[in-house]
């Protein structure tokens, strides 16, 4: 018997009868030998870490544009409490971990530069709409590894399209990721307006906070602490009293926090910026790396440039349009 097998024979004994097994995978779009040492779901996780679009998280906004301070949430971060939070719920009502934790770790790969704010603009300029939960399913699919894409098993693309909206994901798993990563960014981005100096956290409604708590941590622990105890069945939920407290808080911060004066004018830069990318690479696509080019050549320009600008990291982003856009120092000998 190898280790993998050992492994599955583990998840058979001890997983709850609701989990999804490694065994019982729908498979990949491209069959492959197994593992001796990896279930499948491992094998997707650690192709997740090791890939590009991960690393560029690092450098991608989570909630504010290039902000001062080394403390604030980039992307990455983000993608990495959302997976710590999914496996402290998975592990409690023993599901797939494994499973858990590669979806967290792919939720975003196909999630732009400066956060939603590059979103809404590529939305607004792309043929056909953006969403950079379709983006990453993109990614993974055929993005990554310059055509080939990661091979993902379908358990695991299924979380990962639908983590944010719409229908939820056909495993507990996927369920688990999604509300991870409602938990994980409303609580967080609290955190962060508060260090920026935009949210006073006496400001934060009290039938939310009376319900969840008024720090961080007690509002993290209470939401996690109820989902678990009001999950069963394969199904993911809070319960009533929970879910409505999250509904008031997460109100408060789109009519706040998510509008603020400041950081609506950044974004407006972000539309001038990302508008000017695309138009240029629209015009000249031959501005792209080969890659992009050849999908220019077999799914147009659009859906060229668009996966272009949506892969570029906040720097990167901001260092082509000054190049292209913003004259430059010279001297004359």
């Amino acid at each position: 018997m190898t280790i993998r097998e050992q492994t599955q024979a583990w998840e058979r004994e001890t997983l709850s009868r609701y989990a999804t097994l490694s065994e019982n995978s729908r498979g990949r779009r491209r069959p492959e030998p197994e593992d001796p040492l990896r279930p499948c779901f491992q094998r997707d996780r650690d192709r997740i870490l090791h890939c590009k679009s991960f690393r560029r998280l690092k450098q991608k906004t989570q909630v504010f544009l290039s902000p001062e301070g080394d403390h604030y949430r980039t992307r990455l971060t983000h993608t990495l409490e959302v997976s710590q939070i999914a496996r402290t719920i998975a592990r409690a009502l023993r599901l797939n971990e494994d499973l858990t934790e590669a979806v967290a770790l792919g939720h975003d790969l196909g999630h732009t530069p400066f956060g939603h704010a590059g979103e809404r603009a590529l939305n607004r300029l792309c043929p056909g709409g953006f969403t950079h939960y379709r983006q990453s399913l993109r990614v993974v699919d055929f993005l990554e590894k310059d055509g080939e894409g990661l091979n993902l098993s379908w358990e695991v693309r299924n979380g990962i399209v639908t983590h944010t909206a719409g229908a939820w994901a056909r495993t507990p798993e996927g369920c688990v990721v999604r509300r991870a990563d409602h938990i994980a960014f409303l609580n967080h981005d609290i955190e962060d307006a508060v260090s920026a100096g935009v949210l006073n956290p006496e400001s934060l409604p009290r039938e939310a906070t009376a319900v969840l708590g008024t720090t961080k941590s007690q509002r993290i622990t209470t939401m996690i602490t109820d989902l678990i105890a009001h999950s069963g069945n394969g199904q993911i939920s809070f319960s009533p009293e929970i879910e409505a407290a999250y509904a008031v808080l997460k109100d408060f911060m789109y009519a706040t926090v998510y509008v603020d004066k400041e950081a609506k004018r950044e974004e407006k830069k972000v539309d001038k910026l990302v508008a000017e990318l695309y138009e240029r690479l629209c015009e000249q696509p031959d501005l792209m790396p080969n890659f992009y080019m050849q999908i220019a050549y077999n799914e147009g320009v659009d859906r060229a440039v668009t996966d272009y600008i949506s892969g570029m990291s906040d720097e990167f982003a901001t260092r082509l349009f000054e190049q292209w856009f913003v004259p430059q120092k010279w001297s004359v000998l």
